[in-house]
């Protein structure tokens, strides 16, 4: 048996729809490495969507994928087809759903569980929700939140899920910079021991979060590796992280030329 966390390895990976010649990317190289943060940057339309959407399993039937992906334990390698079923994913959107309150939205993983099941899954939701701060607010609406509070109800969702591997679509994107500093700080915390892949347009996001970092770049995408700063996660931004997030937005914006 592999360990429950894993990492993937992508090599010579090339996508293209179905509808279309065009790639998508073509001959990614990429490391994620298992119980780390990953974080992807690009321009808009560069592929890094359309890439946690595959790894996710949605995009099946929409694509042609050439190349390899395999996911790496601490003790063996096998292909993606075991993957699936141990991913959670964060979209930029909460997608609460809105005639349930916050307490149900998060345990909406397990709405189908036995009677005694559902009283221990309730008992771990309102724990969740205490860690993100949303205790009070249990039994609130989703209307009733603002926009940070229903994506801290989202990441108690993701958490609720308990996957090993978390695929985060610029959950963060849309919120005010105080409240998006404060969900980087506190997700970071709570995802320490799973592997997450975050994409993302903020390259001091990226610079805060990333133990290994991507740029995609180009037409069809390729992904360039960065060196973050050796300090831990979540970073201050500091000198030498100034620097990485002013070389990251020169060559987004070589890449928009």
């Amino acid at each position: 048996m592999c360990a429950n966390a894993f990492g993937l390895e992508l090599m010579n990976a090339s996508l293209h729809y179905n509808d279309s010649q065009d790639w998508i990317f073509h001959n990614l190289n990429m490391r994620i490495p298992a119980q780390q943060w990953t974080v992807i940057l690009g321009r808009s339309g560069s592929g890094k969507t359309t890439l946690l959407r595959y790894l996710a399993g949605l995009l099946d039937k929409q694509v042609q994928w050439h190349g390899q992906v395999h996911r790496v334990d601490a003790h063996c390698s096998t292909d993606i087809d075991g993957v699936h079923g141990h991913i959670a994913y964060m979209a930029q959107q909460d997608l609460l759903l809105p005639w349930l309150n916050v307490l149900d939205n998060v345990g909406l993983s397990t709405r189908f569980s036995t009677r005694e099941m559902a009283k221990q899954e309730t008992s771990r939701a309102m724990a969740l929700l205490t860690q993100v701060g949303l205790a009070d607010c249990a039994y609130a609406m989703p209307a009733q939140l603002s926009g940070g509070m229903r994506q801290r109800v989202a990441l108690a969702r993701t958490l609720m899920q308990d996957k090993p591997l978390v695929l985060m679509d610029e959950p963060f994107s849309a919120l005010d910079a105080v409240t998006r500093h404060k969900l980087q700080t506190l997700s970071a915390s709570l995802l320490k021991d799973k592997t997450v892949v975050l994409i993302t347009h903020d390259p001091q996001e990226a610079v805060r979060l990333a133990e290994q970092l991507y740029v995609f770049y180009g037409t069809p995408a390729r992904a360039e590796p960065l060196s973050v700063p050796a300090a831990a996660p979540p970073r201050i931004i500091d000198g030498e992280c100034a620097a990485l997030q002013q070389a990251i937005l020169q060559q987004l914006e070589k890449d928009d030329e």
